[in-house]
């Protein structure tokens, strides 16, 4: 059996060079999940390398921003993000900013934040008479 795929006749394409199609602002998906002692995020950032981010911290407020760049080739369909994106988000608790650790590995983004210790859980242990 041979399937034969044609696009749709009456569809047309508009061609645009990357110059006339404006650019987006985007946001930018997270994953976030709380440890016993820290908050690790996670996030796709396919293409892009340590120095096109900006991340900060401050109290328990993260702000990631970064821009996809475009390059100049004329596409029938464009589908890869480009354009800035920016993402601030809000923690529950307070996070040790001097002792955020980011990596980014295979287009995923990660950051370890660890929280401040007043927000970490404590061990009572109870004394048995």
């Amino acid at each position: 059996m041979t399937l034969y795929i044609q696009p749709y006749p009456f569809r047309r394409v508009a061609r645009r060079s990357v110059e006339q199609q404006q650019p987006q602002q985007r946001s930018l998906g997270v994953n976030i999940r709380e440890e016993d002692e820290a908050y690790i995020l996670s996030a796709l950032v396919p293409g892009l390398k340590a120095e096109d981010l900006n991340i900060q911290v401050l109290e328990n407020v993260i702000n990631i921003e970064g821009e996809y760049k475009a390059d100049e080739a004329e596409y029938l369909l464009s589908e890869l993000p480009r354009g800035t994106f920016r993402r601030t988000l809000r923690l529950p608790t307070q996070v040790e900013a001097e002792k955020v650790e980011a990596k980014i590995a295979d287009g995923v983004l990660t950051l370890t934040l660890p929280k401040a210790e007043s927000a970490r859980p404590k061990k009572i242990k109870i004394a048995v008479q």
